[in-house]
Order: C-alpha cells, then structure tokens, then sequence
C-alpha cells in the first residue's frame, strides 16, 4: 500500500519539479525573444542573444523532462492532455523550433537577418503564449465528455488572458536576467521595462486569482474553508513582498546608473531572485488549488498512475539522470557566471 502511495506521490512531486525547473530557466530564455522587439539596434539584439545563447537549448531539456514523466507515470492524463490540447502543443513546438533555427542562422546572414529575427521574437512569443493558454485550460477544467482531437474548449476568455499573462511574466523574468547580465544601456531598458511588467504582472495575477476562484467552487473552498486559510494567506503576502522588493531594486539600478555611481551588484542579481521568487509563490498557490489532480475534476495523479512494475521501473533511471541533468545545469550557469561581454564572432 505504501508503494502503491508513495510511488505516484513522488513523480507527481517530481513532475511538478520539472514544470517549475522549466518556467524559470526557458521563462527568462523565452522572454528574451518576447523583449526582442522592444530592443532597436542590431547591436542590441547581438547582445540580447548571447546572454541566452550558452543556456537556450539545455533549459529546454526539463520540457522533454517533465514530457517523459508525465507519459511513462501517468499515461491516461497525457492521452487526454494530448489529445485536448493538440493544437496549441503542435504550435508551442512550432515556435520553438522556429527560435531554435533562427539562434543557428542569424549569426551567419546578413541579407536576412531581419527575417530570423523575426522568427526568434515570434516563435518565442507563440511558445510563451501556448504555454500560458494551455495552464488557463487546465487550471479552468473542461467536459469530460469533450477530450476529443476535434476538441475548442482551449479557446476562452480565461486561457487566452492566461497566455498574455504568462508572456509578460516571462518577459519580466528576462527583464531581471538583463539586469543582472548586462550594462549601460540595455540593463537601464530592462529595468525600466522591468518596472512596467510587474505591475502588469501582479494585476495579471490578481485577475486570474479571482477568475479561478470564481470559476472554481472546490478551489475556494480549499482556500476559504478552514483554519488553514490564515496559513494559505501568507502565499499572496509573500507575493506583494517579493513584488515591492522587486519593484525597489529596479528602480535603484536605475537611478544608481542615472548618478554614475557604482551599482550594488546586490541590486543587480537580486532582481532576478524576487521575480523567481514569484513564479515559485505563483506556483504553489495552483498547486494548492490543484491538488491532488493532474486534469482538474477529473484525473488525480493516482487514479491516472501507471502500474507500480511500471513506476518501479523507471526509478532507477530517474534517480540516476535527475542529479546529472541539476549537476550539468548548476555547472553551465557557474561556468558562464558574471556580464556578457560584446564581440563581433557568433555564440
């Protein structure tokens, strides 16, 4: 009984590791994109691609990650994700193959440069975009009698504000990257641009709150009817903190670089931090509202388990990739540590 428990349990945690793992590094990797055309000069958008360039394609490995639990764990929950969200998947991966290609060719054309970067900003953006409508799908819940390939139930109010919603976030993520990565100029754009997207942001966040709960009587209630609330409240408190740090620090780079004073290096990585900090609070107060299902009202994580020689199966194999794949990761970011310095040679 406590294998039948206790397996399920574990890649549901790991699963939503992954998930985690994934928002936060591509987050900012695809933000850069989304920021792209909001950056005027070819030196500017050179310097926005090699802050990424050494870390795109690794970030993308908890996608393929958090794909492969959720097939080989709970293989009734990705038949029926599948087959409800087929399209925006077909188009999330769409972009990013798009993006994937222009990082490879930019650096080598010249009469089409603009057409590849074109193709990062907007396959970046798709991605993002696809990312967030299909989190507004899951988080509203659909008919159980509708997870068919011919299926709309994606297209909503709620899933298409969810996809703007997760753009900005991501946009601000790479805003607080920029901040830590960069100087002079393009780190004032992005802490000024930073400021703007967290207003935005934690408006997006509060309409979505409100919307779920709204939507959602078994969500409110699990919020909102017991003694636990008072502890649940410390979750959107932590939020408007990180928020008002956030917003402090944004601005102090900007006036520090304003008064040519040397930047606290504090308040130059610290952003980035607090707007992680967020996605994690964020994060955590879905999977409170979620729990313990993986398709809401429908699908919990152990009805839709695979069987336990399956689960058993699969283990030693995650035990073993899991530390190598945070070990490889932990080293390229120390590696790669510090400012991105400007040269005219590709990534």
């Amino acid at each position: 009984m406590e294998l039948q428990l206790g397996l399920p349990l574990f890649y549901f945690l790991l699963l939503g590791f992954a998930i985690l793992m994934y928002v936060l590094l591509d987050g900012f990797d695809l933000g850069i994109g989304i920021l792209y055309p909001w950056f005027n000069t070819d030196a500017e958008h050179d310097h926005l691609m090699r802050s990424i360039s050494h870390v795109w394609d690794g970030n993308e490995t908890w996608l393929v990650f958090g794909g492969v639990i959720l097939f080989g764990a709970f293989p009734p929950a990705y038949a029926a994700i599948a087959s409800l969200l087929y399209l925006p998947i077909m188009l999330m991966l769409i972009g990013l193959i798009f993006r994937g290609v222009a990082f490879e060719y930019r650096f080598k054309s010249n009469t089409s440069r603009q057409w590849w970067n074109r193709a990062f900003a907007i396959g970046s953006s798709l991605a993002a975009f696809c990312q967030g409508l299909m989190l507004g799908v899951l988080v509203q819940g659909v008919d159980s009698n509708s997870i068919t390939l011919s299926s709309l139930q994606w297209v909503t109010p709620f899933s298409l504000f969810t996809g703007l919603a997760v753009m900005a976030g991501y946009a601000l993520l790479a805003c607080t990257y920029l901040t830590m990565k960069s100087r002079g100029d393009i780190q004032q754009k992005a802490a000024r641009y930073g400021q703007r997207l967290l207003l935005f942001v934690m408006l997006s966040m509060l309409l979505v709150s409100l919307w779920t709960l709204w939507l959602q009587p078994e969500i409110r209630q699990r919020w909102f009817g017991g003694t636990h609330t008072l502890l649940l409240m410390l979750l959107p408190l932590l939020a408007l903190l990180a928020a008002r740090l956030l917003f402090r620090d944004l601005g102090r780079v900007q006036r520090q670089f304003a008064a040519d004073n040397d930047i606290n290096r504090r308040h130059e990585s610290r952003p980035f931090w607090l707007a992680a900090s967020l996605f994690l609070l964020a994060f955590a107060g879905l999977v409170v509202g979620l729990f313990p299902y993986l398709l809401p009202r429908q699908l919990s994580f152990y009805t839709a388990a695979a069987p336990d020689a399956s689960l058993s199966f699969m283990l030693p194999g995650v035990l073993i990739f899991v530390p190598l794949i945070l070990a490889y990761t932990l080293w390229g970011y120390h590696i790669f540590r510090g400012k991105v310095e400007d040269f005219e040679e590709g990534y």
